[in-house]
This record gives C-alpha cells, sequence and structure tokens, in this order.
C-alpha cells in the first residue's frame, strides 16, 4: 500500500467532511511561497499554508536553526528544567514590549494559549480571594479556537452547535467590525458603547475582555475601525478589568505592525501568540503576562500555582526556530516586505470594486479579504468550495471563508506571484458575474 492508500485509509483531516469532500492534494515539497505537488504541479501558497508560514517555506535560516538545536537538544521536560532557547525568546518577547509583559508561559497551539489567558485571568482573581469575579466578555463574530474554553469565548455557530452543553457562558457584545459589509464608526461606536454599559453593571464580577485586535480572522478578515482598540484598553483598565489579545493570527507583522495592539499603542494584560511565532516551520505558542498576573500566583500557599502545562512545553527546537525567526526581522527589511505586500493589495482594489458580485474590498497589512453578495453568506456559503477548486486549478492556493475571499501571502512572494495571485482571484470572481 503506497502512502497516498495508507492516507485515504486512515487519516481523518480537520474542517473535512470525509463522506464528500474531494481527495486531499498530495504535497511533495514547499520552497518559498510555493507547494510541489506529488503529479507535478505547483500552487503558489496565497494564504500561508493556514496563516502560519512567514517567510517562506523552508527558509534557511529557520531550517539551519531547527538542524543545529536537533542535534544538541531536542526536548525536555520542562517542569523543573530550562533551556536558553527558552530563556533567550522569553526574554527576547518581552522586549519587543518594552517589558510590560515580562512574563512568559509557553504551550504549542493559538487554542492553548487562550485557554491559558483565560485560566490566568480567572485564577489571579481568585487567589486574590475575588472569587465572584469570573465573568468573561467577548465579541460576536469571534473566534478564539477549537478547545473547549478557547470555544465558549468564540461566537456560537457551526463550530460550536454540537458541544452547547460542554461550553460556559460568555457575555457578547457587538464587534466593532461589524458583520457584513463594509465597517463604519458607527459599528465601533456601538461596541464601545456595549462594553461601557456591560462593564458599568457588571464589572465587578467580570475578570477579562477577549478581542482579536484589529482583524477578526476566522469571522471573515473582519476589521476594526481605527482607534477602537485604544478605547477598548481605557474602559478595561478603568474597571479593573483584563484585556486579553488574541494576536495569534496578526502577529508579527500581518497587519502592518510587529502586532495588531502596537499600532494603537495598546499593551493588553495578556497577550496570546502562536502562528507565525515560529515562521510556521514548528508548533509552539506563548500567553504572555503583566508583572501583576503573575504576582497573583506568587505564594507560600501550593494551591496557589497555576496547574497547567504540556508534554511539549517550551520545546527546544521549537523556541530555536523562534530565535532564528525574530533573527530575520532584526537582519532583513521584513517589515518593508509587508508593506510592499499592503501597497500591492491596494493597488488591485478597484478592479475588485468594479465587480458587481463584491459587496466590500478590505485590506490590513498583508491581508486583503473581498466579500461577496451571495444568497448564503456565511461559512456554509456554496461559492466557496466552488471558488477554492477553481483557484486549486489555476495553481493557487486560495481558501474562501465562506463568501469572503481573501489573501495572506507569506513575506517572501514575489510581485510575479503576489500578480498571479489577484489575477487568478479577479478572473474566477469574474466569472461569478457572468453566471446567470
Amino acid at each position: 500500500m503506497n502512502w497516498l492508500a495508507q492516507s485515504k485509509a486512515h487519516v481523518w483531516h480537520p474542517f473535512t467532511q470525509m463522506k464528500t469532500a474531494p481527495d486531499p492534494l498530495p504535497v511533495k515539497s514547499a520552497k518559498d511561497e510555493f507547494l510541489y505537488l506529488e503529479d507535478g504541479r505547483t500552487l503558489i501558497d496565497g494564504i500561508s499554508s493556514w496563516w502560519v508560514t512567514l517567510h517562506g517555506h523552508s527558509y534557511e535560516p529557520l531550517v539551519r536553526a531547527l538542524q543545529n538545536q536537533a542535534t544538541l537538544l531536542d526536548q525536555v521536560i520542562f517542569a523543573g528544567f530550562t533551556h536558553e532557547p527558552a530563556a533567550r525568546l522569553a526574554a527576547r518577547l518581552s522586549a519587543l514590549w518594552n517589558h510590560q509583559l515580562p512574563r512568559v508561559f509557553y504551550s504549542d497551539n493559538g487554542s492553548t494559549a487562550v485557554e491559558v489567558a483565560l485560566k490566568l485571568s480567572v485564577q489571579s482573581r481568585i487567589n486574590r480571594g475575588e472569587s465572584d469575579r469570573t465573568g468573561i466578555v467577548a465579541l460576536e463574530n469571534a473566534y478564539h479556537g477549537d478547545t473547549l474554553g478557547a470555544m465558549s469565548a468564540g461566537d456560537r455557530g457551526p463550530f460550536t452547535v454540537a458541544y452547547g452543553s460542554m461550553l460556559f457562558d460568555v457575555y457578547r457584545i457587538p464587534s466593532p467590525a461589524g458583520l457584513t459589509g463594509p465597517v463604519s464608526d458607527e459599528t465601533g461606536k456601538a461596541s464601545l458603547d456595549a462594553l461601557s454599559v456591560l462593564l458599568d453593571r457588571h464589572g465587578k464580577t467580570i475578570s477579562a475582555v477577549i478581542v482579536e485586535p484589529a482583524v477578526q480572522g476566522a469571522g471573515g478578515m473582519r476589521m476594526w475601525p481605527a482607534g477602537i482598540l485604544k478605547t477598548f484598553r481605557e474602559i478595561t483598565a478603568r474597571h479593573g478589568v483584563h484585556l486579553i489579545a488574541d494576536e495569534v493570527m496578526t502577529g508579527f507583522g500581518r497587519t502592518g505592525s510587529l502586532f495588531a495592539c502596537q499600532a494603537e499603542s495598546v499593551v493588553p494584560d495578556l497577550l496570546c501568540l502562536s502562528k507565525g511565532i515560529t515562521g510556521g516551520m514548528m508548533p509552539l505558542s506563548v500567553t504572555m503576562a503583566s508583572q501583576d498576573i503573575y504576582d497573583a500566583f506568587l505564594s507560600e500557599d501550593r494551591y496557589k500555582t497555576f496547574f497547567h502545562g504540556h508534554s511539549y512545553t517550551a520545546n527546544p527546537m521549537a523556541c530555536a526556530i523562534a530565535n532564528a525567526s525574530l533573527d530575520v526581522f532584526e537582519t532583513e527589511p521584513v517589515m518593508d516586505r509587508v508593506s510592499a505586500i499592503g501597497k500591492a493589495h491596494q493597488n488591485r482594489f478597484a478592479d475588485f470594486r468594479m465587480l458587481k458580485n463584491v459587496t466590500d474590498v478590505r485590506q490590513r497589512g498583508t491581508i486583503l479579504a473581498v466579500e461577496l453578495d451571495t444568497s448564503d453568506a456565511g461559512y456554509f456559503s456554496g461559492s466557496g468550495p466552488k471558488l477554492y477548486q477553481h483557484f486549486l486549478e489555476a495553481g493557487a492556493l486560495i481558501r474562501p471563508l465562506g463568501s469572503v475571499v481573501y489573501l495572506l501571502p507569506p513575506f517572501c512572494i514575489s510581485p510575479a506571484s503576489l500578480d498571479r495571485l489577484h489575477t487568478v482571484m479577479l478572473d474566477h470572481l469574474s466569472d461569478l458575474n457572468r453566471q446567470p
């Protein structure tokens, strides 16, 4: 039995209806922005392989870091032990925030980084005798991952319907980014007003507000109006409520600044990072915490310990790659590449807006999103799977979020490849216009 037959016989793929989905595409190798398939085809990776690949596939400085670390220290228990790659990475991440988030807790994926943040917030309250202050506030249209706490904070929908009895309730307020169509100052104001009213009434029972700053990713690349995040921070600080920033997708340059929060000079109490932290080469995540939250766990009472950990916490190879990725940010013009991608997106705005079935075109940093006017908008929009297959046939990995078609390419992408992605999108969205 060859490996493709083994895959079909035994592998269960994520977010896939295995009865009806087409066979997965067999990938042999990848380099820069390209995926090379077993059948000889080449795809341009227009979504950074689920938003993780920063500098390009098999980027040489990251490959070297992995190889060197693997021969030195591949894995060690992180309870009671430490190692140089993890210590160095934590110090560097703290420095990127001017040491206002000086404590770094390691885990291995974005959902878990969110779980850690929620637990840290709530337990810090309990450790300080605020046992009634355990409420969580989250946004409509939010997505924070697929573990139970992360799903509880995420909006209810197709991903969560089967698990409703297992999820905890949260306070839900409107998203500053709205739900469909162009964003406006009104959507931002409605969200701020709802937050203010909620915290005025229930602030003494609320531990934290969790948001995806600047862009709600899986919710359709919905983008916040400028200035709203800063006001969120001011309101939560006034009420002594923690602000949790889920920058699993937006972190490390995706939105045009190194972190989305920093574009508005916002420092959250807890920050969740993953995806691009290793440049997309290995799983790793961190939850960064303020000193105030960390101090709530310092005690002679062992019951105030943060009882959370994972087998691969702070894996040395992953930490070494993350350090190598930060080296790339320091030694190469990474943010210039980000800016160039953003400008290239903007240069195609008029082309997309001319299409009659397009209701909105939006861009933030390397992210371009084109929202379609369909009769079945949302995650289960019938246009999404059809477009996905058309894009693949044209040599592009572009995976719509329902009725929202987006690009989020690796920073290494060449102007020619990016132009090809834009052209493929335009051609196939134009074909939709011509359909009866």
